[in-house]
């Protein structure tokens, strides 16, 4: 994902109505399903005291579902799809980043 106009965030409410913020930073179709990665956007989110345990901070992954016609994400539904696309939005994410050093060291 192109970063050229700036970073896309998000809102998102959990199902305890606590929100949080989320950066996008790629989306994949993967079996007709449409996958979207994020990273929390607030750095203060990974404080034990807001719940969150250092190693489970990190790349967060929402499906795109529809809902009574209207767009919404969802969490995945198994850990073989999570694990699955994971692996495929690293796959991404690592090449950009050797395209990146590549093209800086030019």
């Amino acid at each position: 994902m192109s970063n050229e106009f700036g970073s896309d965030f998000i809102t998102i409410t959990d199902e305890e109505g606590a929100e949080f913020e989320l950066e996008h930073v790629d989306t994949l179709e993967w079996n007709d399903e449409t996958y979207m990665a994020f990273f929390p956007a607030d750095e203060a989110a990974s404080d034990e005291d807001a719940g969150f345990d250092e190693e489970e901070y990190g790349l967060i992954i929402l499906k795109v579902v529809l809902i009574d016609g209207e767009e919404q994400l969802s969490t995945l539904d198994s850990d073989e799809e999570l694990e699955t696309v994971y692996q495929m939005f690293m796959e991404r994410i690592l090449e950009d980043d050797e395209w990146n050093e590549t093209k800086d060291d030019e």
